[in-house]
């Protein structure tokens, strides 16, 4: 006599995919709907008893509810020629209005009140592409490879170097207007030689301190590239 059919519903259907690395526990997830009036008992079984770890691996489903069944893959060597020949299978049955035991109603269930759904396995690497990086993306990655506290350092290094370099150029503006203002003396009291004397003089300072304010600036510069390529 045919078995009944199965009356659970389950989610995925006919295959349970596990997908890698499997250097590490890899978990894939069964869920057994009962949408029947009655409630129902029901086991998972495996191939590879002792490559997985099933919780919970029986137990009852009461009528409209559903329940999530973990089924945990145990780390091993990998070998993509090699295809899956792992199986599981849900079984179930009618519990019983009297029912006391669980282990008792499989012991005294016959084989045409036993109704089973089968699923295969199936193993999944990673695509490359999803493990790596664009190579474009260097600055970005760099900068996401810092913390938060590094972040917040860098900034307010920049921050204050900005500031130093805006007080040097001020200096230095407030220089050439002095040293405009100076020479304007020294040109209306002054004799042609001394004139042209402290003329020179005011070009030799002006001229120091745009080279120290470029020099600032082109450290400030080569700190921030610094930090992100770091």
């Amino acid at each position: 006599m045919a078995r009944p059919e199965q009356v659970l519903v389950l989610e995925p259907q006919h295959e349970l995919k596990f997908k890698g690395p499997f250097t590490d526990v890899v978990t894939a997830y069964l869920k057994l709907s009962n949408p029947t009036d009655r409630n129902i008992c029901f086991k998972v079984k495996t191939t590879a008893p002792r490559r997985y770890c099933v919780r919970p691996n029986s137990g009852i489903i009461d009528a409209g509810a559903s329940i999530n069944v973990s089924v945990m893959l145990q780390p091993f060597d990998y070998d993509p020629n090699e295809k899956s020949k792992h199986k599981f299978m849900v079984q179930s049955v009618l519990a019983p209005f009297d029912m006391t035991d669980m282990e008792g109603v499989w012991k005294e269930a016959k084989p045409d009140e036993l109704m089973d759904s089968k699923l295969r396995c199936s193993f999944e690497m990673p695509l490359e592409n999803d493990k790596t990086t664009e190579p474009s993306a260097l600055p970005k990655s760099a900068s996401a490879s810092l913390d938060d506290g590094e972040v917040k350092k860098i900034m307010e290094e920049c921050k204050r170097l900005q500031m130093e370099v805006q007080r040097l150029w001020e200096e230095n503006k407030q220089i050439r207007e002095d040293d405009g203002l100076r020479k304007r003396k020294v040109t209306s009291v002054s004799a042609p030689h001394s004139s042209a004397l402290a003329t020179s003089v005011v070009r030799d300072e002006g001229l120091s301190t745009r080279i120290l304010a470029f020099c600032v600036l082109f450290f400030v510069i080569g700190v921030i590239i610094g930090k992100l390529v770091l």
